[in-house]
């Protein structure tokens, strides 16, 4: 029996090649869901190049999984056609019809040099099973009608016309319907805009015989024809076939070129500037006059040198333009936007061609933006045509300049008729303020019921002394209130017009709206005196209000101040535990509770991150002020309700009570009442501790701390964690900040902002951080030994200011180079923005030594301090780190409107940019979006240890 089978299948085998047919292999069959309006089956198909006018295929297995074979003749004998062979299935219980759509001319992927410029893609269509597809008439593409029968699977095989297929889509009929009927409207209105565009040039072309205009026009009625062309309106109206298509485009795309060169050279006048300009103008405009002729015989070839004849010319375009406009030429200023945007147009081009952009709606977006050019090129012109007149061309008098001058300032005219007592100012005001036209015109006592009673006398004063001294200036800012009350603040500048006899004639200025002025000043008034995030008084607030408390007691007996010092215990554990974000919420929470308990005489102040502080004068026995702060305790502790999260709260209090004798400052008060908290928190937190003298002598956490931190590196207890920094592109870890712990015996896990301020001894801060860089090193170069990525895992260590002022750091970085092999750039040390500020040009010289020894350098907190951009140009660095509070959102959810332009700064300045503080996934996606390349945060992870960091980056290294 296996003999006979061998034998039938030698016997198939030698019937195939005696027909002179290449079977095909079973292809995969593509499923037709009923709800999907368009399934894409350029990458599902499987293309063949035959060598005869038949092709055996292999159909897609069906429901029963038997394959089986087909053999398809082309229409014509003879011929050798090329073919292509996809599958679908209907697994649904109900038949299906489709489209199988094949366009003619797809820009998109189109290329640059032999460009495809459309045509009829697809003869016919033979199916395995079932009825062939019908075609539909349709002017754009090759339109093919099918229907699935239920639990079918149908192999189709396609001759087509041309041997490559840019694309083939499957189209539910009612979603192409809708497709097309949309983009025809977006064609005819993009149509009719070309067209007036055109038209209205033309017609400014007749009324002002400048050569820019014929230039212009020329351009827009070639644009008016290339849109016409691409979207087939040129096909209905000639009534074209596909190949005349391929001529007619090929032909447009050469004269754009030749229009756009033409208006450049007559907009900028480049024969003024070289007689040369107009020979190579000339020689360029044959070449391309040759190339319509070219496109008769070759269209392909012609449209891709057409193309690169156009982006050569809006690139040298461009430079030239920049060039003349560094250069005081008017015209060229006015037409750097508009060239910029054609330039971009071009590289959108580009990337749609090659294949780079390949959605469905590049194309019309494309034409759209052509159209939108030109339409800003005939604006452009327009300035240059209706600019000047009598006011340009002639002389005008002192008085007419400063009447262009005042109209041009937008001012408000002040004028007052002292003799009729009439005052008349611009209606603009009136409008301001919702007033009825005329309402401040009148007498000048009429300005009293609108403006601020606290200012009607200053008003009075003003204009008195005017008319008494017959000399001076005013220059007073009044408020006056707009018909709902609101109050507008406004500057009234004014002088007196004296007659023949001396006197005063006339009051005559203006008034300039100076409300967003006045409110900025008050917001930063506010902002200086009170806590950004809760709006508490600050220290220098409360140091203030204090100094006062104790001047009055020192005349009031009753009056017996308090210093209540309250402190959130393991806040940063919690803030670690649940992120910044909802950390400031239980800021503001706590504020609220603890102004709700304090009556409107005591002052509630926020020091620090978690630092409270309150005054105390509305209680005046110790027992009151005691059972004050008792009750404070209790609201502090109530649990906190975060996301359905239920956070539990303890705080330390510290109390410093108002000694009569002691004539304390009201520093040394607060000083004591912050003694007294941290001495409850050394007793375990959740605690009121009221200050004693014995409590100053008392050896502090601080000292003890640093005497442990002198043998922390010895005894092993510096630990190095990794906080994550993932590439925003893929989200792949592309590196990891360094984050330097102690293991405390005692105190436990210790960050930095809890050691470093201790350590007293500058020396120990460079032991740290030359043990940070050597750590850092060693794990960074055993991650890329074991990992083959491109672009390579980085690093990045801190670098404090002991550090960064010492000569020695560069032996440091040498060494550690030299010891760990890593690539170049990938160990990153991270200097602040106030670090390198300290010195500027010692950090040049430094960081520039330091590039040239192969690390990488990144610029941390960029955007908080005031670093200036001449010296940001200067620094060496490769990487910025914007700080987390311009990454943070606002109340409202929005982000500060200054990120957008620190990205773009880090980016012109060449340097990619890593984002602190990405909380949550929206966070990264908002990022990616303003053009951030990194973040780091909790959306992406905490520190972690080297062990969990081998393990995230999948390096298998040994421990």
């Amino acid at each position: 029996m296996a003999s006979c089978l061998r034998l039938f299948r030698f016997l198939i085998a030698v019937t195939l090649l005696a027909a002179g047919l290449s079977p095909a292999s079973a292809i995969e069959s593509v499923r037709v869901p009923l709800d999907a309006r368009a399934i894409d089956l350029t990458k599902a198909i499987e293309s063949y190049n035959s060598e005869g006018d038949r092709l055996l295929v292999s159909t897609a297995a069906g429901a029963d999984g038997i394959v089986r074979r087909i053999e398809v003749r082309a229409r014509e004998e003879g011929t050798h056609p090329s073919w292509i062979v996809f599958a679908l299935t209907n697994d649904t219980g109900e038949q299906i019809e489709r489209l199988i759509v094949a366009p003619h001319f797809r820009l998109v992927g189109s290329g640059v040099i032999w460009p495809d410029l459309g045509a009829s893609r697809i003869s016919a269509i033979t199916a395995s099973q079932g009825f062939p597809p019908e075609r539909d008439e349709s002017a754009d593409a090759d339109v093919f009608r099918l229907t699935l029968d239920p639990g079918t699977t149908v192999t189709y095989v396609a001759e087509l016309r041309t041997p490559n297929l840019p694309q083939i889509n499957l189209w539910q009929p009612d979603a192409y319907k809708d497709k097309m009927t949309s983009l025809a409207l977006y064609k005819g209105i993009v149509i009719g805009v070309a067209g007036l565009l055109a038209l209205f040039l033309t017609i400014v072309f007749v009324v002002k015989g400048a050569v820019i205009f014929p230039a212009a026009a020329a351009l827009a009625w070639t644009v008016l024809a290339y849109v016409c062309i691409d979207f087939g309106f040129w096909g209905k109206i000639f009534g074209t076939d596909g190949q005349s298509d391929r001529i007619w485009r090929a032909g447009a795309e050469t004269v754009l070129a030749g229009t756009l060169l033409v208006f450049l050279f007559a907009y900028l006048n480049l024969n003024r500037w070289h007689v040369r300009a107009s020979h190579v103008v000339t020689v360029w405009l044959l070449f391309l006059a040759a190339l319509v002729g070219l496109a008769v015989y070759d269209p392909p070839v012609a449209a891709g040198v057409a193309r690169i004849s156009l982006a050569t010319i809006a690139a040298v375009g461009f430079i030239l333009v920049l060039y003349l406009a560094t250069h005081g030429y008017d015209r060229a200023v006015m037409l750097i936007p508009t060239w910029f945007l054609l330039l971009v147009w071009i590289v959108a081009a580009a990337f749609a061609v090659t294949g780079a952009l390949t959605n469905d709606l590049v194309s019309p977006a494309l034409i759209g933006g052509l159209v939108l050019i030109v339409m800003l090129i005939g604006f452009t012109i327009m300035q240059n045509a209706f600019i000047g007149g009598g006011l340009g061309q002639g002389a005008v008098s002192d008085s007419e300049r400063k009447a262009l001058a005042l109209t041009g300032s937008g001012d408000i005219i002040f004028d007052w008729d002292v003799s009729s007592d009439r005052v008349y100012v611009s209606p603009e005001i009136e409008v301001q303020l919702g007033l009825a036209r005329g309402a401040l015109e009148g007498p000048a006592s009429t300005w009293l019921d609108v403006l601020h009673p606290s200012e009607r006398d200053r008003y009075r004063a003003c204009l008195d002394t005017m008319l008494e001294q017959r000399r001076g200036r005013i220059n007073q800012d009044f408020r006056l209130r707009a018909a709902d009350s609101q109050p507008f603040w406004f500057r009234l500048k004014a002088r007196p017009v004296l007659g023949p006899d001396g006197e005063v004639l006339r009051i005559v200025g203006t008034l300039n709206d100076i409300t967003e002025t006045k409110i900025s000043e008050e917001r930063l008034l506010h902002d200086a005196i009170h806590d950004n995030l809760t709006g508490l008084a600050n220290r220098e607030l409360f140091l203030d209000r204090l100094k006062a408390a104790l001047a009055f007691a020192e005349s009031d007996d009753k009056i017996r101040p308090a210093v209540m010092s309250i402190d959130i215990d393991r806040f940063k554990q919690v803030n670690e535990a649940i992120g910044l974000s909802a950390g400031d919420s239980i800021i503001l929470a706590l504020a609220r509770r603890l102004g709700r308990i304090l009556k409107p005489q005591d002052t509630l102040a926020r020091l620090s991150g978690d630092h409270f502080v309150a005054l105390v004068v509305s209680e005046y026995d110790d027992d009151q002020i005691m059972a004050l702060a008792n009750m404070a305790r209790r609201v502090a502790s109530t649990p906190v309700t975060f996301s359905d999260r239920e956070i539990p709260l303890t705080a330390s209090f510290g109390l410093a009570l108002y000694d009569p004798q002691s004539r304390e400052q009201p520093e040394d008060m607060l000083k004591d009442a912050e003694i007294a908290m941290r001495h409850g928190k050394r007793l375990g937190g959740n605690r009121i501790e009221i200050f004693r003298p014995s409590m100053r002598t008392l050896r502090s956490d601080k000292f003890g701390l640093a005497a442990d931190l002198r043998r922390a590196l010895d005894r092993g207890e510096m630990k190095l964690f990794f906080q994550p920094i993932v590439r925003l592109e893929d989200r792949t870890v592309a590196g990891f900040e360094t984050l330097l712990r102690w293991d405390h015996p005692r105190h436990g896990r210790l960050a930095p902002s809890e050691f470093l301020d201790v350590a007293d001894d500058p020396g120990l801060v460079i032991d740290l951080g030359v043990f940070a860089l050597e750590r850092t090193g060693r794990e960074l170069a055993a991650w890329q030994r074991a990992l083959d990525v491109d672009p390579p895992i980085f690093a990045s260590v801190n670098i404090s200011s002991p550090q960064m002022m010492r000569h020695d750091l560069l032996q440091d970085v040498k060494g550690v180079l030299n010891r760990c092999v890593v690539s170049r750039g990938t160990l990153k040390l991270e200097f602040t923005e106030s670090l390198v500020m300290e010195n500027p040009e010692y950090a040049t010289q430094m960081l520039t030594r330091i590039r040239d020894l192969g690390a990488g350098l990144s610029l941390d907190d960029f955007g908080t301090g005031y670093s200036s951009l001449t010296y940001l140009q200067r620094f060496p660095f490769d990487t910025i780190k914007i700080d987390r509070s311009f990454v943070r959102q606002s109340g409202n959810g929005s982000r500060p409107a200054i990120l957008r332009s620190l990205v773009t700064l880090a980016h012109d300045l060449g340097m990619e940019v890593i984002a602190e503080g990405a909380e949550a996934e929206a966070d990264a996606i908002e990022l990616y979006q303003l053009g951030c390349e990194y973040a780091q945060g909790f959306a992406f992870g905490h520190p972690i240890s080297a062990a969990e960091a081998r393990k995230l980056v999948g390096a298998a290294i040994a421990a």
